[in-house]
């Protein structure tokens, strides 16, 4: 969907795309990376709500409406006078099943291109997000925790055979590492997974490449987007995950007698 600077016009936005995606048989709909507002540390104080406040709302309401599973985005959180980038996860029924905060902050430097530091506004979150669903366990991440490979594999470990992440990658990151990203984590963990990104407006200071994907465990992008506003709606086989593994047991064959990852 493409942002513009007005929370109430987005969340009507999204509201008629999600009502776009359960037409054609979604289970599951995913909102991308601070939908409800503009992406820019000028932004986050301005648009920042405490849980259960207006889009917290919307999002529990339109998942029980429609009987969803809804990933609702993120969105700029505020809690004890702090700000997150906060995704919340609800089921059909309209219940909060999960939350998670943006764990690795979007801070970068590329000489003579771009510099963009979240930190300098947003707190970090702590804590790992896979939830229980009546499909399996899932897992939700944002944006730049996608880069930190440990973090997918503990997911993985922790029983999430589809992944989401809502996403902005940016004009100069987008083109080379967008898709590479997605593909290198479905290859690595024989996941399914699923990234929601804003459509591109090139009239903010912060730049949205774009390009919502969908990866399948082998690696193969089964769906994509370009830059404009637009869903994808795509019917997968979480089977695929299991019939990848056993054909290349990865996971199987890890040497955890030379290495491992902490799961706590």
């Amino acid at each position: 969907m493409k942002i513009v600077d007005d929370k109430k016009v987005n969340i009507e936005k999204a509201d008629k795309m999600i009502l776009d995606t359960v037409k054609r048989g979604a289970n599951f709909v995913c909102l991308p990376e601070i939908f409800n507002c503009p992406y820019g540390n000028e932004y986050f104080p301005k648009y920042a709500e405490k849980e259960g406040e207006q889009t917290f709302i919307f999002l529990s309401e339109t998942a029980k409406k429609h009987k969803i599973y809804l990933i609702g985005g993120s969105i700029p959180e505020l809690d004890n006078n702090k700000i997150y980038n906060t995704s919340y996860v609800f089921n059909p029924k309209g219940e909060l099943i999960g939350k998670h905060r943006k764990v690795h902050l979007f801070d970068i430097e590329v000489e003579n291109k771009i510099r963009f530091m979240e930190s300098d506004v947003l707190s970090a979150g702590n804590n790992l997000t896979v939830i229980d669903t009546e499909y399996g366990k899932i897992g939700v991440a944002i944006c730049f925790d996608i880069r930190f490979v440990e973090w997918f594999r503990l997911m993985t470990l922790n029983g999430a055979r589809l992944i989401f992440l809502p996403a902005a990658f940016n004009m100069i990151t987008g083109p080379v590492h967008w898709e590479l990203s997605f593909r290198a984590r479905a290859v690595d963990n024989q996941v399914f997974m699923v990234g929601c990104a804003p459509a591109r407006e090139s009239n903010f200071s912060y730049v949205s490449y774009g390009n919502s994907v969908i990866v399948n465990p082998w690696g193969e992008t089964v769906a994509r987007l370009d830059e404009k506003e637009s869903t994808i709606v795509r019917e997968i086989d979480l089977d695929m995950v299991e019939k990848i593994r056993e054909q290349i047991p990865i996971l199987k064959n890890r040497r955890t007698d030379l290495y491992e990852i902490n799961k706590k």
